[in-house]
C-alpha cells in the first residue's frame, strides 16, 4: 500500500477503535467519580483535557476528595505516570527525524493505549532493529497522530458523558475492566518470541503481586520487572 500521510492517519484510527470500546465506559466512570469527589464539572473536564491520563485522574478524583495536600497529589500522579518514560524510550528511534513541534504534539498523546498500537505499527515495519532507515519513512507519524487523536476525543466524550450522568452509572458495574481485556486481546497476538512472552509474564505476575501497593508501585514495578526479563533471556539467547 502506498504510504501517504492520509492513509497513515487513517490507520492510526482504525488500529484505535478496538481499545476504544474499553475506553468509553473507563471515561465515563471517570466522569461519574470526579463529579462526586466533588470535583466541579469544568475542572473535571479539564483534567482530561490537560491531564489526559485515566489512572492518573482516577487518583487524582480519589486524593481530591479526601482533601490531600496538593503536593502529595502531584507526587502521586508523578509516580503513576513514570511508566510514560518507558514508553517514550522505546518510541524516540522512530521519531527522531522529527521537529520539536511534531515531538511536542505526539509526547502528549503518547498514552497507553496509543502507545500499544504504535509501537506494533513500527515494529511492521522493522526488519532489521539496527537499520532505523528502513523503519522510518517520514509519513509514519501520522499513523501515530491518527491514533492519538482518536483516543483523545473518544476520552473527552465519554468523560463529558460520565459528567453529565453524573451518579447514575453505579460503581459496582466495573466497567473500566473492559479496557483491561482490550490490552488482553491486543498484546497476545504479538507474543511471538521468548524474550516477549518472559517479559509479559514476569510483568504480569510482579504487577498482580504487588497491586497492593500504594501510590501504583505494583504497575511500574511490573514494568521494570519484565524489562529486566525480557533482558536477561535476550542475553541468554
Amino acid at each position: 500500500m502506498n504510504i501517504t500521510p492520509r492513509n497513515e492517519f487513517l490507520g492510526g484510527i482504525r488500529a484505535e477503535l478496538p481499545i476504544l470500546v474499553g475506553v468509553i465506559p473507563f471515561g465515563m466512570i471517570y466522569g461519574a467519580l470526579a463529579l462526586s469527589a466533588g470535583i466541579p464539572a469544568n475542572a473535571s473536564q479539564a483534567m482530561s483535557a490537560i491531564v489526559f491520563a485515566g489512572s492518573s485522574q482516577f487518583v487524582m478524583a480519589q486524593l481530591w476528595a479526601q482533601e490531600t495536600p496538593i503536593f502529595v497529589m502531584l507526587a502521586t500522579v508523578f509516580v503513576v505516570n513514570l511508566r510514560h518514560g518507558l514508553y517514550s524510550a522505546s518510541v524516540a528511534p522512530y521519531i527522531q527525524h522529527l521537529s520539536i513541534t511534531w515531538k511536542g504534539a505526539l509526547s502528549y498523546l503518547l498514552t497507553d493505549e496509543a502507545y500499544a498500537v504504535v509501537i506494533t505499527h513500527y515494529r511492521k515495519f522493522s526488519q532489521d532493529a539496527k537499520d532505523l532507515s528502513s523503519i522510518i519513512t517520514g509519513k509514519q507519524h501520522f499513523f501515530f497522530l491518527g491514533a492519538g487523536l482518536a483516543l483523545w476525543s473518544t476520552w473527552q466524550i465519554s468523560t463529558a458523558i460520565g459528567i453529565f450522568l453524573g451518579s447514575i452509572i453505579p460503581e459496582s458495574w466495573s466497567l473500566d475492566f473492559t479496557l483491561t481485556l482490550t490490552f488482553i486481546a491486543l498484546v497476545m497476538p504479538s507474543l511471538k518470541r521468548k524474550p516477549e512472552i518472559i517479559a509479559a509474564l514476569v510483568g504480569g505476575i510482579v504487577a498482580v503481586i504487588g497491586a497492593a501497593l500504594p501510590l501504583k508501585l505494583g504497575l511500574l514495578s511490573g514494568a521494570l520487572a519484565g524489562i529486566l526479563a525480557g533482558l536477561w533471556s535476550e542475553r541468554l539467547k
